[in-house]
């Protein structure tokens, strides 16, 4: 059994570089599918409504942004709300990157850019909210610290994070999800060292603190997920 009392530092195989870039295509088809399955795009829209902002139109840059499907949730959210809004996903990988366009065709509320979170260039944009989700428990806690003061400064409004509880019933539950309904070796093995690389609030309740952040909401939310809103 994992030793759950810290996070792992093994990495994930979709860290790792040069990944063929089809395995990649599959492993971002099933993981908006669990994503579908466990409800987890309901973490940010939830906050959405929360802070509520009435500008429009709302600009959110998505860091990490994957296959996009977390900024095409928030694309039918603004819709059935009315609001009109400008989304930007971000990711280091320009495959992605390509994926995300194509699954994100008829959208024209977003865009995509190939960007590393790193860049010097990432501090040009702009957004009222800066979002991540399942994207911060890729990276140890000195380069998280990083990360959340470069969204933090970016973000005119508010931060919102989407990620895992590193927990012993996540690890296995996970497991015997991806068992059943992921093909891809990939999935199945990263999805359950995402849960031993995830978050419990002492995590980060002492990473925010490092980033010298203290006006936030940290909430658990189903399925093992934290909500975490920095306000600005």
């Amino acid at each position: 059994m994992p030793d759950f009392s810290q996070r792992s530092t093994l990495l994930e195989i979709m860290d790792e570089p040069d990944i063929p870039r089809e395995d990649i295509r599959i492993a971002l088809r099933e993981i908006e599918a669990i994503n579908i399955r466990l409800g987890g795009y309901g973490v940010v829209t939830e906050a959405l409504d929360k802070l509520d902002i009435k500008e429009e139109p709302l600009t959110i840059l998505d860091v990490g942004c994957g296959g996009g499907d977390m900024l095409r949730k928030i694309s039918e959210w603004a819709k059935r709300r009315h609001k009109k809004v400008q989304l930007t996903g971000i990711d280091l990988n320009p495959d992605i990157i390509e994926f995300a366009e194509e699954r994100s065709a008829g959208y024209t509320d977003i865009t995509y850019k190939a960007l590393n979170v790193f860049d010097d260039a990432l501090m040009s944009e702009r957004a009222d909210i800066t979002t991540a989700s399942l994207f911060c428990h890729h990276f140890e806690k000195e380069a998280l610290v990083g990360i959340l003061k470069r969204m933090h400064t970016l973000a005119q409004r508010a931060v919102i994070i989407n990620d895992l509880h590193r927990h012993w019933f996540a690890y296995y539950a996970i497991a015997v999800l991806t068992y059943l309904f992921a093909k891809a070796r990939l999935v199945r093995y990263d999805a359950r060292l995402s849960v031993a690389r995830a978050f419990t609030r002492r995590d980060w309740e002492e990473t925010l603190a490092a980033a010298g952040i203290s006006h936030y909401s940290l909430k658990w939310r189903w399925a093992w997920r934290w909500q975490l809103i920095i306000y600005k």
